[in-house]
């Protein structure tokens, strides 16, 4: 091992607002000398942990030279963190890191640690009620790394085999149609009275929530800050809260 090798760590940050950042994440950023991540993930943080360090950040699609400019911090010996937003490994940077440091041959020199982080479905899914109490999936909206035709795919399977519906990235000014397109595909299989959930600014200033129906649900609500959750055949509401049975009260009547 290159003994001016330092560390690596991927944090998760959490949706946005500190109290929402695990223990872990803190004390690694605390010990940390150099931090990089999204302009915007950066600003999200606490000054107190950033104080004193060196910070490598840019703009959006800037993570492939941001992980590879920490990877060479961490190999000149400092300790280094990317930072995400969420889990470090749903949609965010530990897959990317992982792959540059395989690709590289690097795993075994640096070996990188992940840290978890509250990923924005569970943060949205607590403020709508309890919408992920069954079976669920994920999809993200953006065919910027996905085909469209792939995540149109995915999204027929899921939605006929039942599953609670998590949409990230339900849309942008390049892909206004997007989530109207997979709403339509919700119909196929969901009854009109299907509710559908949005959570907005997750743990952020402006912070929104509504719940409709798969009826009256208005996509054009929707932006790149929100999360959309489709339920299933059973999700219902009751004053205000999704609630997706596990099934308890059918096992035990």
């Amino acid at each position: 091992m290159n003994a001016k090798a330092g560390s690596l760590c991927v944090v998760g940050l959490g949706p946005g607002a500190p109290e929402l950042m695990t223990v872990e994440a803190r004390e690694i950023l605390r010990l940390s000398d150099r931090v990089a991540g999204y302009d915007l993930y950066i600003s999200l943080l606490p000054p107190d942990l950033l104080k004193d360090k060196i910070i490598i950040s840019s703009g959006m699609r800037g993570e492939r030279q941001r992980c590879r400019e920490a990877i060479a911090a961490a190999l000149e010996g400092a300790r280094t963190a990317i930072v995400c937003s969420g889990d470090a490994g749903v949609y965010a940077m530990a897959s990317l890191t992982l792959e540059i440091l395989e690709t590289e041959n690097l795993l075994d020199e640096i070996s990188p640690r992940i840290i978890p982080g509250v990923p924005a479905l569970c943060a949205g899914a607590a403020l709508l009620g309890a919408p992920l109490g069954h079976d669920f999936a994920c999809v993200s909206l953006s065919d910027l790394l996905t085909p469209w035709e792939i995540i149109e795919k995915r999204l027929f399977a899921l939605f006929a085999a039942d599953f609670v519906c998590v949409l990230y990235n339900p849309r942008s000014r390049g892909r206004p149609d997007y989530l109207r397109k997979a709403l339509d595909i919700a119909k196929e299989y969901r009854d009109a009275s299907c509710p559908v959930g949005m959570a907005r600014n997750i743990a952020r200033a402006g912070q929104s929530t509504l719940i409709a129906t798969l009826e009256t649900f208005d996509p054009e609500a929707a932006d790149m800050l929100s999360l959309v959750i489709v339920g299933n055949s059973e999700t219902r509401v009751r004053d205000g809260y999704m609630i997706t049975p596990r099934g308890y009260a059918k096992k035990y009547e």
